[in-house]
């Protein structure tokens, strides 16, 4: 199973699925909220940033995966936003479960002042008037960020996967006529 996961991680075309599976879930995140009008927090903003950290992890890692530099920058970009990602949406999980009025969410959200992402890209990463405990969709009984639990686990979970099998040694694959 590692041998499979780590030829996984030297193809191009699975960190091009890493890729487009994060950026179908950011572009319906953003039908969500332009085309069927809900607004979003400021913890769907952080989520959705992490999701943006997991199609640039799947861009980078399709530059060159053979090349152990890129694989293993976009293996920390992945790790790093998948984790993220499900430690927030099981924190706007509670948020939304057990509302109260000292669990709540801030009202703007808190990039650094370099990168303030609200400011550069405000149709994107910046929030709506929508207090972070309001649930504003639901499929099957779950709400958005019951779903990025279920999304982000998968993501860390073969984050993990992949990244165990880059420690396995591969062995060379010798060609021969008489075998």
């Amino acid at each position: 199973m590692l041998t499979f996961f780590k030829n996984l991680s030297l193809s191009r075309t699975a960190w091009l699925f890493l890729a487009f599976v994060a950026f179908v879930l950011e572009a319906t995140g953003l039908y969500f909220q332009h085309g069927m009008g809900l607004q979003p927090c400021v913890m769907c903003v952080y989520e959705r940033l992490a999701i943006f950290g997991l199609v640039i992890a799947g861009l980078l890692g399709a530059i060159a995966p053979r090349f152990a530099f890129f694989r293993w920058i976009a293996l920390a970009l992945w790790g790093f936003s998948a984790i993220k990602g499900l430690l927030l949406a099981i924190k706007h999980t509670d948020y939304q479960l057990n509302p109260s009025p000292w669990n709540q969410c801030e009202f703007k959200p808190d990039f650094p002042q370099t990168m303030p992402f609200d400011q550069w890209f405000p149709s994107i990463f910046a929030p709506g008037p929508v207090n972070c405990s309001q649930s504003q969709w639901e499929m099957l009984g779950w709400g958005m960020p019951q779903w990025l639990i279920l999304a982000f686990g998968l993501f860390s979970l073969f984050f993990v996967l992949v990244l165990i099998s880059q420690f396995k040694k591969s062995r060379p694959q010798y060609r021969s006529v008489f075998r």
